[in-house]
């Protein structure tokens, strides 16, 4: 009787992206968990709120006995846009303002990345004091700056700034003499005022630059040396450098901060319209909740549309560099 080998079963040995797919799958179970048990939950009946009105039901006691929701269509969105006097308002009011704001934090913060990846003494330092704001902007101290504790304190006469009126962001155009200056050059009134409006912001862009900073700075340094190396044999100079390497290969990182921005201007805790949607929904009214629900899906809406139109138009513009 001969003896046959058996031969043993070929195990299937799952590739290395298999294996990193399954982890980053673990690492997100916790949010996918709580995404479908906790937010879907609360998205749907915010949704269903909206179109909707709320009646309070009350027992044969005469104690209170939940609520009932009645249809009412797109009533609390008609009611938000044309019936409330302040909520259209303060929504074209932050439009205006991330309209200024978007291009001066990214323009900034992609200047002073630049700056930063330079071969200096202390560099490591510098990088360091440009994001401590981000720090520094959360928590108690985000609580105390939003409260202007130190402004108010500074225009008081508590700090002598060398300024007549106070320490207030006028005060700081009036010692420059921002608008005179730039007046003086025939560039245009919209021009100038848009400058002024700039410098008027100059601590709340610097607060807001920190991230979009740290994504400039990693998107430079994956710029190859030797394409730099070949520009300076060739006589190119560092005008040409920039618009003919680094700002079309750092352009991917400029379309990733600019709907960063975006989205962190649209969240904030300082937005007027997070603000005042908060405050609807806190009113004593019997529809107030119902009321914010509706401003706060149009909000969403609104952004939604703006980040895919801002996403669309650089998206045209940006170089992909092929790996292959």
């Amino acid at each position: 009787m001969n003896n046959v080998a058996i031969k043993p079963k070929n195990k299937k040995i799952a590739s290395l992206d298999t294996k990193k797919a399954r982890a980053g799958w673990l690492f997100v179970l916790p949010f996918a968990i709580g995404l479908v048990l906790i937010y879907l939950p609360m998205l749907f009946q915010s949704i269903q709120f909206s179109f909707c009105e709320i009646n309070l039901l009350v027992t044969k006691g005469g104690g209170g006995g939940g609520y009932e929701l009645v249809f009412v269509g797109l009533k609390n969105y008609r009611d938000a846009l044309f019936t409330d006097a302040s909520y259209l308002r303060i929504l074209v009011s932050s439009l205006k303002q991330l309209v200024l704001d978007v291009p001066a934090i990214v323009i900034f913060s992609l200047f002073m990345a630049i700056i930063l990846n330079q071969k200096m003494p202390g560099r490591a330092v510098f990088r360091a004091i440009f994001f401590i704001p981000v720090i520094l902007t959360t928590g108690l101290i985000d609580q105390i700056d939003q409260s202007n504790a130190m402004l108010e304190y500074m225009g008081n006469g508590g700090i002598d700034t060398g300024v007549s009126g106070g320490g207030s962001d006028e005060g700081i155009i009036n010692a420059l003499d921002v608008s005179a200056f730039l007046g003086n050059m025939a560039i245009g009134k919209e021009l100038v005022q848009y400058v002024v409006n700039i410098v008027n912001n100059i601590f709340n862009i610097v607060n807001r630059s920190g991230v979009q900073m740290l994504i400039f700075l990693a998107g430079l340094q994956s710029i190859s040396p030797a394409i730099y190396e070949s520009c300076t044999m060739d006589g190119a100079t560092g005008w040409e450098t920039f618009w003919k390497i680094t700002f079309p290969m750092i352009s991917p990182m400029i379309l990733v901060n600019t709907v960063y921005t975006v989205i962190d201007s649209f969240t904030s805790k300082s937005n007027e319209v997070m603000g005042y949607i908060d405050t609807v929904y806190n009113g004593t009214t019997r529809n107030a909740r119902v009321l914010s629900s509706a401003m706060s899906w149009m909000y969403f809406l609104l952004v939604l549309v703006l980040i895919g139109t801002v996403a669309a138009i650089i998206s045209a513009f940006v170089f992909y560099q092929r790996k292959d």
